[in-house]
């Protein structure tokens, strides 16, 4: 449900695919924009530590690299959170099986 991002706060998520588990989170931005990427990035993935929320950055918990959550699913490579493609419908936030496939590679 989307009211469940209206505190700005990153949740979480994990989607098991036929081969691996891959990790995800959504936060409303602070531009008050719904954004969604891979808990991974093309550089420190192969750590596996994902990134952590501190207010208003997305800390990448490997290399420590900052990112403004309205940056978020808009820089992609280096150490930003890899892009997960997403919609909002309503009061959803849709995110297809087959979007978040495309992720495996980090995991």
């Amino acid at each position: 449900p989307l009211a469940d991002f209206a505190d700005g706060k990153a949740r979480f998520y994990t989607f098991r695919s036929s081969a691996k588990t891959i990790a995800f989170f959504v936060l409303k931005g602070s531009d008050g924009v719904i954004r969604s990427a891979f808990d991974a990035c093309d550089v420190c993935y192969e750590a596996k530590k994902g990134y952590r929320q501190e207010g208003d950055y997305m800390v990448c918990n490997n290399c420590g690299n900052r990112f403004p959550s309205s940056r978020i699913n808009v820089e992609s490579g280096g150490c930003n959170p890899a892009p997960l493609k997403q919609q909002v419908q309503g009061d959803r936030v849709i995110i297809r099986g087959a979007d978040l496939e495309t992720g495996a590679r980090f995991f």
